[in-house]
């Protein structure tokens, strides 16, 4: 289950959801339908934790809802 902050969005370019994981950076993903771009998402951030693991990189908390200025 994914814990991290998801922004999802239509987007009339794609013609389809984009989903962006802003505590994960360069994590993105899309789906035709607001369901399977959260799907999409949810194994974005497990590659994406999966490859800064095999990097040695840190990888974030999930906070949550972000709090911006």
């Amino acid at each position: 289950m994914c814990r991290y902050e998801l922004i999802i969005f239509w987007s009339d370019e794609d013609g389809r959801y984009v989903v962006e994981v802003p505590e994960l950076p360069g994590c993105m993903a899309d789906g035709e339908t607001y369901e399977e771009a959260i799907k999409n998402a949810q194994e974005v951030i497990e590659e994406w934790i999966e490859t800064a693991r095999s990097l040695g990189r840190e990888i974030p908390l999930p906070k949550g809802r972000l709090v911006y200025a």
